[in-house]
């Protein structure tokens, strides 16, 4: 799995080809970020706006640290909350409106094949980070074998996050600066509507 991670270089390499009429897009994208809680947190963990690709009345959509394929995701509500039935009805139907509309520009995007849309709501689930939170992820037929073995990396991940905050050496942490690369440039598919 170590070379499905996502590197800077293609990010910066797409982001200079987009153009004139994309940046545009990103800047209206980035205006759209407005409402954003402060402070802006995961759980315990502060983050960073520019972090943050998509902003919906209750809910955001943060970039991962260490994506397991490349254009894995976060869909979090604002609020912090550890559990799932913890939500207002308001708050669950945002949460997963803003994640389905994630998961299909997300899938043209990536010219996935199909997405994995997943949420490990406690501990004993697999739940690491104490925040409700949705795992947005372009899936290829091969890219887990068996197909299924996405869940366990998931969860894989998540064990190595509690006992480690550096988590695994082969998914290495990415740098605010990478994270903030596809935070804008993701931006961008939510910038027209």
């Amino acid at each position: 799995l170590a070379g499905l991670a996502l590197p800077a270089a293609p990010l910066l390499a797409r982001r200079q080809a987009l153009g004139v009429r994309a940046a545009a897009r990103m800047a209206l994208a980035t205006q759209a970020l407005a409402g954003l809680p402060d402070p802006l947190m995961f759980g315990p963990f502060a983050i960073d706006e520019s972090q943050v690709f998509l902003a919906s009345t209750l809910s955001m959509g943060v970039v991962n640290l260490k994506p397991i394929v490349p254009g894995h995701v976060l869909i979090v509500p604002k609020r912090v909350t550890a559990r799932l039935k913890d939500l207002s009805a308001e708050e669950v139907s945002d949460l997963f409106l803003a994640a389905q509309r994630t998961a299909a520009a997300l899938e043209k995007h990536y010219a996935a094949e199909a997405m994995t849309v997943s949420v490990q709501d406690g501990a004993a689930a697999g739940q690491t980070v104490p925040h409700v939170h949705v795992h947005v992820l372009p899936r290829r037929s091969g890219d887990f074998t068996p197909n299924d073995a996405v869940y366990d990396e998931l969860d894989a991940a998540g064990q190595r996050m509690a006992s480690d905050l550096n988590l695994d050496a082969e998914r290495r942490p990415r740098t605010r600066e990478e994270m903030a690369a596809e935070a804008l440039e993701l931006r961008a598919l939510f910038a027209a509507g």
